[in-house]
């Protein structure tokens, strides 16, 4: 991929059409904004602009039908890729990131075009189960629209932010195996939120309980989640550990919860422990 994005960054009409065709073609929406992301980070927002329209006009026809997931993923990913340029902190773009995904979900951006009363209508239909379990709910005083809204959302909105920091780090990739070899690596494995950083993401985490926004109780822990990866990583590399253990570890915390659970306490706990500063100088 590589050789790909040394293509792209040859000029400026190679990158406006390979954004536009991918973001055209289903399911390829994550390389545009990819390509958007690395534009961005290497000539700034400015000089990226076309790219990014070239991006929009066909990911915003995927909104007119309905899925607003490829427009969504492309103005994240460039708008993190934006900080992170002009702070150099992965941390800042994370975090930035995940409020404006938090407001994208508060919005309703993620909610199918015709409500959640068509899809209730819709499960009820195909499922006696469903029916009788929303039913149930309705019984128990449960707004069950307003219930079916909150999990598309913030599932909807969850997975974006996630895909937006996967294409994030893709494009940074490039950019560092185009212009600054092993540059994105040290760069990942020192990630790590500060102290101030990390109260930040807790108080977002109490607004959205008191204040009754789910979705910033679900994307706050986010960031932290990439730190705790982040983690590991560096952990691994500064070990000279072989990369089947990171296949172990992305298999674990793809497929179990405990594991990301642990993550975030190692996340959260060396934020103030500073483990890879203490196995670098204990080394």
């Amino acid at each position: 991929m590589l050789v790909l994005a040394r293509w792209i960054m040859r000029g400026m009409p190679q990158a406006v059409a390979a954004a536009a065709l991918t973001a055209l073609v289903p399911w390829l929406f994550w390389f545009s904004a990819a390509v958007a992301g690395l534009v961005t980070l290497r000539r700034g927002m400015t000089t990226s602009a076309p790219v990014l329209i070239a991006a929009a006009i066909p990911a915003g026809w995927w909104w007119m039908q309905g899925d607003a997931v490829p427009l969504a993923s492309i103005l994240l990913v460039t708008l993190m890729a934006t900080v992170l340029r002009s702070r150099m902190r992965w941390a800042e773009a994370l975090i930035v990131g995940s409020v404006v995904c938090m407001a994208m979900v508060q919005l309703g951006i993620f909610l199918p075009a015709g409500g959640t009363a068509s899809l209730l209508a819709e499960l009820r239909q195909s499922s006696s189960e469903v029916a009788r379990m929303l039913d149930q709910l309705s019984a128990q005083g449960v707004d069950t629209e307003m219930m079916a809204a909150m999990v598309i959302g913030g599932a909807t909105g969850l997975v974006v932010l996630l895909a937006g920091i996967a294409c994030l780090a893709l494009a940074r990739s490039w950019q560092a195996g185009l212009y600054n070899p092993g540059g994105f690596r040290e760069e990942f494995h020192a990630l790590k939120l500060s102290g101030k950083q990390l109260l930040l993401l807790v108080g977002l985490m109490v607004l959205g309980v008191v204040l009754a926004v789910p979705a910033a109780s679900l994307l706050a822990w986010v960031p932290l989640l990439v730190a705790g990866v982040a983690l590991v990583h560096g952990f691994i590399g500064l070990k000279g550990m072989s990369g089947f253990w990171l296949v172990g570890f992305y298999a674990l915390l793809l497929t179990t919860w405990p594991t990301i659970l642990i993550v975030l306490l190692l996340a959260l706990v060396d934020t103030f422990a500073d483990f890879r500063g203490r196995l670098t100088r204990s080394d």
